[in-house]
């Protein structure tokens, strides 16, 4: 099952499957923002071919990927860390 639908990527079209609406939802997102970023790195490097800047795009974003991975990780930590002061203190009160 699914959505066939078309995504214009850097000029050209794609025919892809969505698996549910918030997939094309999402699918649609991300197209519009890699146009956005071609667009910028048309503008910052015109004689670069639009593979280059497909891979200019593909490191900024998984970039952005990592940093968001390390910060989710970071408050987790963080929040586990709090979860089991809490629960010391909690314990210190009761007694238990």
């Amino acid at each position: 099952m699914g959505q066939n639908i078309t995504l214009k990527i850097a000029g050209k079209d794609y025919s892809l499957k969505a698996s549910t609406p918030e997939m094309e939802r999402y699918m649609r997102l991300a197209s519009e923002e890699i146009n956005k970023l071609m667009a910028k790195y048309d503008e910052k490097f015109p004689d670069r071919n639009t593979e280059d800047k497909m891979a200019f795009v593909a490191l900024n974003e998984t970039v952005s990927k990592i940093m968001n991975q390390d910060k989710v990780s970071s408050i987790h930590e963080e929040a586990l860390s709090l979860k089991s002061e809490i629960d010391n203190y909690l314990k210190d009160k009761t007694g238990n």
